[in-house]
């Protein structure tokens, strides 16, 4: 029998850009985000074997507030949003963003489409795939969005249909041959 991987993915805490719906630089939490971190305090670390964060600020900021201490991990990185990057999303023509919210292979904005995205995601998840560790990283919605969807083996179509808030848990288990959901967006207390 193989070793059981459990994966617990949290997102990070409010930006400016999550707060505006723009397309983030990198950029720090917020005060906002300062003070749901303050809320919730630092997670308890009783299981956890490693610990990873995306190579973000935000990501960073946010693994400290909670008391962890990760290693960056480049494969966690948010969504590129190309020329985007900066924007609000209401400064985005709509006959060029609705391609983007329907369009899974969307590339035209210079950034990675959704299905980029969920390749690279699958590939860092196939790393990971029978360690037998707890393993927590801190990342993106986007990213969580598509390790939902590498576990359900759900079409890349789905992915803007998966509510994904700043500061929750989504937890995943891979027992050989597969991942499995086990919690999603769960927020920390």
């Amino acid at each position: 029998m193989s070793a059981v991987t459990r994966l617990t993915l949290i997102t990070h805490a409010i930006t400016d850009a999550t707060q505006s719906a723009s397309f983030p630089l990198d950029e720090p939490l917020n005060a906002l985000g300062d003070r749901m971190i303050g809320k919730v305090g630092a997670v308890p670390a009783a299981d956890r074997t490693v610990t990873y964060h995306a190579p973000e600020i935000r990501t960073g900021q946010t693994a400290s507030a909670l008391g962890l201490t990760g290693t960056p991990e480049p494969a966690l990185r948010d969504l590129d949003h190309g020329d985007w990057s900066g924007r609000s999303m209401d400064a985005i023509a709509p006959e060029q963003l609705m391609p983007w919210l329907t369009d899974p292979e969307y590339r035209a904005h210079g950034g990675e489409s959704i299905t980029d995205l969920i390749e690279r995601t699958r590939a860092w998840l196939d790393t990971l795939a029978g360690r037998g560790e707890h393993i927590t990283a801190i990342t993106h919605p986007a990213l969580v969005r598509a390790a939902v969807l590498c576990a359900l083996a759900a079409p890349a179509q789905s992915f803007w249909r998966i509510d994904i808030p700043p500061l929750t848990a989504t937890t995943l288990h891979h027992r050989a041959p597969a991942w499995t959901l086990r919690a999603t967006a769960l927020p920390l207390t």
